[in-house]
């Protein structure tokens, strides 16, 4: 059994690339598992939660300064870099304006995911998601009035609904779950991660499917963008929080949900406020912080089961 597990989550990564080719190539039968993304991801922060105790996130909340160091870099690095870069390529007006409305957004909820594939500090990761989105209620239109010089609305009750839904109500049960049933469900916990990997490669394979269009229709100049743009966001959010002094663990949860960002909302408001053009460049970040993602997680898996078995 752990031959297995190590061997779904070793090469997470590969999965991920493969199955996404396969939903390039064949769209059709990942299109239609579209409506599977909520419940998959419901699952993966359910057995996330299984593995948590109200304690770890009581630990969190003892250390609010490293919270506003998140939420700092996550307002202020990721929308300035999308500018930066969008000016620097000399990309036209209507793929900036999508670069700064993913720089402007909340953390995504797959970085949650990542985070506990990477060994981060997940109740850190699950508290950040929720704060910036709840900060993102403000912080989008003002970004966005900054930098663009628009007023978005932002959809406050339809994305507190969403991290309701899909991270707090399934977190919580796991929770709980653990809390009470715990030492029963110790076989079943150590396939936790490979079903975690899984579904997650699942989605990005449906989310690719999904903008299978888009993808063929795309620039490498828009694409080298989104990647310095991640790039920029996981490196800052790692090295910042080193040089402040704080764990391997922390930095690389700040890295996860710095670099990683809720491209859903952000294509969502491209196309109902500006124009699928300005879709573009949330539609590929949606698919390259996955792999960024996957392959971070992978590779920090690994580092620390080698320190593990020194």
């Amino acid at each position: 059994m752990n031959s297995l597990v190590k061997i779904i989550t070793q090469y997470f990564p590969l999965w991920a690339v493969l199955l996404s080719a396969v939903a390039y190539y064949f769209p059709q039968g990942f299109v239609d598992l579209k409506t599977a993304i909520v419940p998959l991801l419901a699952v993966i922060m359910l057995g996330m939660g299984m593995t948590l105790t109200v304690d770890d996130f009581k630990r969190v909340a003892e250390k609010p300064g490293i919270i506003l160091i998140g939420l700092l870099l996550q307002f202020l690095v990721m929308p300035l870099t999308a500018y930066i870069v969008s000016l620097s390529l000399g990309l036209p007006l209507a793929i900036l304006t999508g670069m700064i409305l993913v720089g402007a957004s909340s953390g995504g909820t797959a970085s949650n995911v990542i985070c506990y594939l990477a060994k981060g500090n997940v109740a850190l990761s699950i508290t950040l998601t929720l704060c910036s989105t709840l900060l993102a209620v403000i912080a989008m239109p003002a970004l966005t009035w900054l930098y663009l010089g628009e007023r978005v609305p932002v959809p406050v009750w339809g994305m507190l609904y969403t991290v309701l839904k899909i991270v707090i109500v399934p977190v919580v049960a796991g929770v709980l779950v653990n809390h009470f049933a715990g030492e029963k469900l110790k076989t079943v916990k150590p396939w936790l991660p490979a079903v975690s990997v899984l579904a997650i490669v699942l989605i990005i394979a449906i989310v690719v499917a999904l903008n299978q269009q888009r993808i063929a229709e795309i620039s490498l100049l828009i694409v080298t963008a989104v990647i310095l743009h991640n790039l920029i966001g996981l490196l800052s959010g790692y090295w910042v929080t080193k040089w402040l002094g704080h764990n391997q663990q922390t930095c690389r949860t700040l890295a996860i949900e710095v670099g990683m960002q809720n491209s859903g909302l952000s294509v969502a408001l491209a196309i109902k406020y500006f124009s699928p053009l300005a879709a573009l460049p949330a539609a590929i970040f949606s698919i390259w912080h996955n792999i960024s993602g996957s392959l971070l997680a992978s590779a920090w898996a690994r580092t620390r089961e080698k320190a593990n078995d020194k």
